[in-house]
Formats: C-alpha cells, structure tokens, sequence
C-alpha cells in the first residue's frame, strides 16, 4: 500500500521539527516545506525569535537532513503582505487591535499551504500547533484543545472548516511542551532547546508602533484624550498608539489610575475611564466561522475567551443579522478590545468563533 503523502509546515523550531519526525516515524511519505513570508524578517537583529527568520530557513533544512525527507522553502510573501501585513495596518489604522498570527493561519499556513500541497500530490498538511482534530458519530470534523492546558492553541485555529480539518494533522495536540522537547532530544533533533517564538514575526524587535510610523505615517494623526465626559486631559500623537485597557504611557496626571475605555478614530480621540470602566457586559462580533455546528440559529450558552492567553467565562451567544452575533457575559470581561476574536467552547471543542466589533457596556 502506497504511504500516503503529508507536507509539513516547518518553521525550524521545536514543534514543527517533531511533527516531521513523528509522522515519518509512522509511515507518511514526509515532505518539509519552509514558507517564506516577509522581506522585513532579514533585517531582523540576530537574538529576535520571529518565526520566519532567514536562520529558520537553516534550522528546518537541517532537520530535514536528519530526518531523511526532503526540504523546500515556498514563496508566500505576496499573499502574506495582502492578507496579514495589509491586514494589520488596516485595522489598526481604524482603531483596532488586531492578532495577525490568527490572520496568518487562516490565510497562509493552512488556506495557502493546504492549496499548495496538494498541487504536489498530498493528502494531509500537519502543523505543530498543540491542538486536536477528531471525527464525531456522524462523521463532522471537530478542532479540540490541545491537552496541555498551557500551550493550547486551539483558540487561534478557531476559523478551520470541515473540508480543512478533513486534511490536516496535528499531531502535538496530545503532548505537553515538556513532553515534545524530551521527544525531540531523543531522536537527536538539534532544535530540542530552541526557544519557542513569540515576536509578530514582520515586525522589527516586536515594535510595532515603531512599525506603524514606518509604513503607514498617515494613520497617525494627534488628538485629544478625553475622558467619558468629553472633558479633555492630554494629548496624543496617534488613535492606533493606544490599545483597549491600557493604563501605563498615557501622559497624564490624574487623581486615580486611568485606563483607556475606547479608541475613537473619526474624532481622533482616546477614552479614558477608571478600572471598572473597562469592563464589558457583552460584545458584538463578525466574519464568524462555526465549526461544532452549521450555523447559529438560535441563542446558545457556551464559554468564550476574548483573547490568546486569557480565561475562559461564561456567556450566552445570540444571532444577529448579517452573521453577526451578540455575546452576553455571565460576568463582565476586562479590555474586550476590537479587532480581537471572540473564540466559543462546550467543554474542549471549539464550537465556533468571529471578530469583535464592539464591547456593550
């Protein structure tokens, strides 16, 4: 029987150099493949983690070497530039805060990449993300958290559909990151110890402010920062400088701590409140992907997180028109923050998910 054929993203870290060696320990007929992303990673200084750098390139290639498979570096840059980098100056120039490696595995590691593989002939991509993919009775795909709490990534996948899961594996999902780099040292694999990456991979040492005033200036017009009176108490130079929640760099003195409320761009203005006021009663979210169920025809009680990193709570998800959805809280979130993602659970499925729009208070 002919082994079936599966590429690997492999970006020369850790879990992705597992994931090649995992699946060619199991019998696929393993292909690497590097995808190059951005020019902007080249200049990056030599100590930056991004995970597109010219020295993963190396990394993977290497591994690759060990392993017995072949290595190919994929040219994705201008798909990477329309729907990440374009993405992210867009959004923020409007006064959002978006999370371009959600963008990133939607378009380009798994739309892109799942395209291309099977120009060559394969049947499944495999990624290292820590997460699940499992088939119910009646034989609809599931995304499932990985079952190492910590380093679950589910919560980024939440936009893969039936047809994608149906061709991809991940086979980390049911390991802990401790667990994966014993794993990796055992089969002599030289990035066992290679620190994971945490930097916006196209963004010079993880500064983006510095990013926006390079490569889109215009955005960046001053303004007033008021408070939710319209009462003005400082200035700034730029709507998309600030984020939701945010108290430290706001320049002004005040009796109690401030904290940024809302991101106002067509009036140029920054919100400030109190503690409690960044706090959400609920929140309206679009551009939702549904995966536990076909679509969301009625009110539905789930746990929703509203960004990477953060706690699960309670809440009800209502539909709106339009696709949208309305989500009410159990109890009220801190910095629900436009331009993040709003991912829902019944217990470790992803049901489904979408981008906020807007927090109700």
């Amino acid at each position: 029987m002919e082994k079936k054929r599966v590429v690997v993203g492999m970006s020369g870290g850790v879990d992705s150099s597992l994931t090649a060696a995992l699946l060619k320990e199991q019998g696929y007929d393993v292909i690497g493949v590097t995808m190059r992303l951005a020019d902007e990673s080249r200049d990056f200084e030599e100590n930056d983690r991004g995970c597109c750098l010219l020295s993963a390139v190396a990394d993977a290639r290497r591994v690759c070497e060990i392993i017995g498979i072949p290595h190919y570096v994929m040219d994705f840059k201008e798909l990477f530039r329309e729907k990440v980098i374009d993405d992210f100056l867009a959004n923020y120039a409007k006064g959002w805060t978006p999370n371009p490696c959600i963008a990133c595995n939607r378009y380009v590691k798994f739309e892109g990449l799942l395209a291309r593989a099977m120009e060559l002939g394969a049947s499944y991509v495999a990624t290292g993300h820590y997460a699940r993919i499992e088939q119910d009775a009646a034989g609809r795909w599931l995304l499932k958290k990985g079952l190492d709490e910590k380093k679950d990534q589910a919560y980024a996948l939440y936009h893969l559909n039936q047809h994608s899961l149906a061709h991809f594996l991940m086979p980390l999902g049911v390991y802990t990151k401790v667990e994966t780099r014993a794993m990796a040292e055992r089969l002599g694999l030289p990035v066992a110890r290679k620190p994971d990456s945490q930097e916006i991979c196209f963004v010079p040492r993880d500064d983006y402010k510095a990013y926006l005033k390079e490569k889109n200036p215009a955005c960046l017009q001053p303004g007033d920062i008021v408070d939710l009176s319209g009462h003005v108490l400082g200035h700034h130079a730029g709507v998309p400088l600030y984020t939701v929640g945010q108290r430290k760099g706001l320049g002004i003195a005040a009796a109690h701590p401030l904290y940024v409320v809302r991101l106002d761009t067509a009036h140029r203005q920054v919100v400030v409140g109190s503690a409690g006021d960044v706090f959400a009663s609920g929140l309206i979210a679009g551009d939702m992907n549904w995966i536990a169920i076909d679509n969301l025809q009625e009110p539905l009680h789930v746990m929703a997180k509203i960004r990477y990193g953060k706690e699960e709570g309670a809440a009800c998800v209502s539909p709106l028109a339009e696709g949208r959805v309305r989500v009410d809280f159990a109890e009220p979130q801190r910095a629900v923050t436009p331009g993040q993602s709003v991912v829902f659970y019944d217990g470790d499925t992803v049901v489904g998910g979408g981008i906020i729009e807007q927090p109700l208070h």
